[in-house]
């Protein structure tokens, strides 16, 4: 054993040797982990079978990047369409503000505008912040609007320190902090956005360099936020997986090594391989207060964490909402479908048109005995979405008209009956379709066809 102090660890209250203080490793020639990433072959999950702790923070919460790095993949939001999220968002969030924080643009007059009149709501939460890049005429516009707190890129793996901005990683670390320095002195809370972690060296530098971040804070009283950014979407959260593409280890690293506190660790995952939400969960279970997502998971590429995804997440690992209205994600999805003009996916878990559509003959039978026997909770209740039954050679009148009034969200005297005549042509139709053969169930855009075409030949309106 080395010279170190016996300290008491408060994660678990036993003694334990004093953690190594972790330097700056300046390699004259970037380490890509090229055991790891060959990139003419599937990058490797290795495991060193190193198996940290959990380390679920007393709180945990949700951050927001839809007017950031949402607007990256997809034609820019209206002021107007921003303001109409941001609200329903602080619906969403609901009295314990779950939904934190809102991170904003301020490169166009029109990104200011649209934070301008968010930032007027008056919200406590979602708080408006800010994503800008490393100048200081950046910096005057977060000062000048007031912003509390800003996020700042600083690349961290030797593939961006050394391939993109061309520097050596003692010279990289000093333009980040002269920049951390240039943002606390203006007063501003920063954020650093420690991009492309799952791809760096996390002892020969993330470490050294939060560590560094962690003294300028004190020095200024101002807490510096760190954020895990799986930029590429490398990050893995199996049990004894090795770093870089730990996400425990990451998380672990910041926590104990760096000495960053669980609420100034955020995660920020992409879902390159399919694992934004598992690896999101997995930070928080681990160590970090808050995870980063996007509404709907639109973001670059592959996109992010999606938000709705994260909220369901809180719910089963909490055993609660703690008020969050879920209906609102319902809202959301219909305003992105009628007003933005962005058409979801229609098997999206809680948002697609077929989220809680059962199709099959066995599901169908089950569900009109028992909706819980196939359905995953009250849809009805949370998300306003009832669930609905298919239209086949066994649905019968009674069955159709059970659809309609659920697929429009007919109520009282709107609903439709089985004795409705728009009831027996859609019914007429049904029959001759499976009379010629067919062996499937119909889909939506059939129905509303033929829907559309038996009003007309009823005279009548549907929900009038």
């Amino acid at each position: 054993m080395d010279n170190r102090n016996v300290v008491m660890n408060p994660h678990d209250n036993l003694l334990t040797l004093e953690e190594h203080f972790y330097a700056l490793q300046d390699v004259k020639e970037p380490n890509v982990f090229r055991n790891l990433f060959p990139y003419e072959e599937v990058p490797k999950i290795v495991f060193n079978h190193r198996v940290v702790p959990m380390n679920m923070p007393d709180e945990i919460w949700i951050t927001d990047t839809t007017f950031r790095d949402g607007q990256q993949s997809r034609a820019p939001y209206s002021t107007e369409q921003i303001v109409t999220l941001y609200d329903y968002m602080h619906r969403l969030s609901g009295p314990k503000g779950v939904i934190r924080q809102s991170e904003f643009f301020l490169y166009s007059e029109k990104d200011r505008n649209a934070a301008y009149k968010c930032m007027e709501r008056g919200y406590e939460f979602p708080e408006v912040t800010s994503w800008i890049r490393a100048n200081k005429k950046d910096f005057e516009f977060v000062r000048e609007m007031g912003i509390k707190e800003t996020g700042i890129l600083v690349s961290c793996s030797d593939y961006h320190i050394f391939y993109k901005m061309k520097m050596t990683r003692k010279q990289a670390m000093e333009h980040y902090l002269s920049v951390v320095r240039e943002c606390l002195e203006t007063g501003v809370r920063p954020r650093c956005h420690l991009e492309d972690i799952t791809r760096s060296d996390i002892y020969g530098f993330v470490i050294p360099f939060c560590l560094e971040l962690q003294k300028l804070g004190e020095s200024y009283g101002i807490p510096i936020k760190i954020r895990a950014c799986d930029t590429m979407g490398y990050g893995v959260n199996f049990t004894g997986a090795a770093i870089p593409r730990s996400v425990p280890g990451i998380i672990y690293g910041l926590n104990v090594h760096a000495g960053v506190p669980s609420n100034m660790i955020e995660w920020h995952g992409h879902n390159d391989f399919y694992k934004a939400v598992v690896n999101s969960s997995t930070a928080w279970l681990y160590g970090a207060s808050a995870v980063n997502c996007s509404l709907f998971g639109i973001g670059e590429r592959t996109g992010n964490t999606p938000l709705e995804a994260m909220v369901f997440e809180y719910a089963q690992l909490r055993g609660t909402l703690d008020g969050m209205d879920t209906t609102v994600i319902t809202e959301m999805a219909e305003y992105y479908e009628k007003e933005i003009g962005y058409k979801l996916p229609s098997r999206t878990p809680f948002v697609g048109k077929n989220f809680n559509v059962t199709r099959a003959g066995i599901h169908a039978d089950g569900l009109l005995k028992n909706e819980e026997i196939y359905n995953i909770f009250d849809t009805e209740k949370f998300l306003n979405r009832p669930v609905m039954v298919a239209v086949s050679n066994t649905s019968g009148l009674a069955g159709i008209a059970h659809w309609i009034n659920t697929y429009f969200r007919l109520k009282g005297e709107q609903c439709v009956t089985k004795s409705d005549p728009l009831i027996g042509y859609v019914k007429e139709w049904v029959d001759q379709e499976y009379e010629s053969g067919r062996v499937t169930s119909l889909t939506d855009e059939e129905l509303l066809k033929i829907i559309d075409e038996g009003c007309k030949v009823c005279n009548c309106t549907i929900g009038a």
